[in-house]
């Protein structure tokens, strides 16, 4: 009997560090969790970023594009429309200039910011009601409302990813409205060209 008694002793001993390897495994699940959780915010956020300057480097090349028609056609093509043999270029110019002016405007819109009302109260605050992590809701406020609105925020992780949550919504909300502006402005600059293109061609051949 006495001969047993060495062998069980590893059993028993490696019964708690069993336990102990489950306890750590439920402790770092949560942490595991929150990294996760952090990192698709991070993510999602650099994405919203990135397609964002996406649309505002498209939107700034029609811009260009349709600046430079309007330039090139006001200054070679408007001024000779006065000749009576030129009048067969009149409505086709006038498609191109109007297209291009349509173009741009499409391209502001996608482009031109919105302007907040940038103050907050302290129930909005405290019912957590306002997006701290949004510029346009605090640039008019004093620092020290500020400050106190930030720590209030840092005490609840609730808070903190609800403002969060809120951010990219309304992100993803401002750039499917960038998209569709940006969408109409090619659509429009595209049939644009294509008329302007097919009504010179008929003025030349009916002239």
């Amino acid at each position: 009997m006495d001969e047993n008694l060495p062998a069980s002793e590893p059993v028993e001993s490696a019964l708690p560090k069993e336990k102990d390897k489950k306890k750590k495994n439920k402790e770092a699940k949560p942490e595991r969790l929150e990294r996760g959780v952090e990192t698709m915010f991070r993510t999602t956020l650099s994405n919203h970023n990135n397609l964002s300057r996406f649309v505002d480097n498209k939107a700034n090349i029609i811009l260009s594009v349709n600046a430079i028609i309007i330039s090139v056609s006001l200054s070679t093509i408007v001024p000779k429309l006065d000749s009576p043999s030129n009048s067969h270029l009149i409505i086709p110019t006038l498609v191109l200039i109007v297209s291009s002016l349509v173009s741009i405007i499409f391209a502001i819109l996608a482009t031109r910011p919105r302007v907040t009302k940038g103050s907050f109260s302290r129930n909005e605050v405290e019912e957590k009601k306002v997006n701290l992590l949004f510029f346009g809701n605090f640039y008019k406020m004093p620092y020290e409302d500020y400050n106190w609105a930030m720590n209030e925020l840092m005490k609840d992780r609730e808070y903190i990813y609800n403002s969060m949550i809120k951010d990219l919504y309304h992100l993803g909300i401002v750039l499917e409205k960038k998209y569709r502006l940006l969408r109409n402005t090619y659509n429009v600059f595209m049939v644009g060209i294509i008329i302007s293109v097919l009504a010179y061609l008929i003025a030349f051949a009916l002239r």
